[in-house]
């Protein structure tokens, strides 16, 4: 996966040294040549000097063949230009873009930008947008590390006990959605196909839900 960073503060820089170590190509877009400093010493992306929203700054950058654009610059207003220009003007498949001022949030959504705020699990949630887009919490808890997940229930798992979902620890289907109707998950819960399944995920088990619903990373 491709994927261009917009700023190389402390959020950039952590999302480049974490998407570094995998099999990501990354490229890192600031206006600061000193910010890649706070780079990895041993990062393998790239490092380009200029404005995110600059069309040869991007190209230059490589988003032609990008995968992922990330908007995490100290600026709200050059977050949701360059989200937008990367989103609109050379159709990347994700683009997500951090917000200071939340009372924007009804913009980006108007864009169809997701958007992340709190400081604290940046990093973990856009992580979690790229490579397990397909599960989408409903909810998340303290700082990101225990998340509501609401599923279609695949049809081959139809007939079969909701509880063998739970992990302990990990996961666990606490509540079903049939008809309209929700019920609270129990030992004697079976599926059925067109159930909606919530469960509480581990925002490590996320890959072990993933394998369990037979959604393929990327897919």
């Amino acid at each position: 996966m491709r994927i261009i960073v917009m700023g190389c503060g402390r959020v950039g820089s952590a999302l480049a040294g974490y998407f570094g170590t995998g099999q990501h190509d990354v490229r890192v877009i600031d206006r600061d040549e000193r910010a890649q400093t706070l780079l990895p010493q041993r990062f393998p992306g790239t490092f380009v000097v200029g404005n995110g929203y600059n069309r040869a700054v991007l190209e230059k950058a490589g988003i032609k063949g990008a995968d992922a654009f990330v908007a995490v610059t100290a600026g709200d207003n050059s977050n949701i230009v360059g989200a937008r220009i990367a989103k609109e003007v050379y159709r990347v498949p994700l683009v997500v873009a951090r917000i200071y001022d939340p009372r924007r949030a009804d913009i980006y959504r108007e864009l169809g930008i997701p958007t992340v705020a709190s400081v604290r699990w940046t990093v973990h949630q856009i992580e979690r947008m790229l490579l397990h887009r397909y599960l989408t919490p409903e909810m998340s808890f303290g700082s990101g590390e225990t998340l509501l997940v609401r599923e279609p229930v695949p049809d081959y798992l139809a007939g079969r006990s909701a509880t063998e979902f739970d992990i302990d620890g990990e996961i666990r289907a606490v509540e079903v959605t049939r008809l309209g109707r929700s019920l609270v998950v129990g030992h004697s819960t079976l599926l059925a196909a067109g159930d909606l399944l919530t469960l509480a995920v581990a925002a490590d088990a996320l890959p072990t839900l993933k394998s369990f619903l037979h959604k393929e990373l990327g897919s």
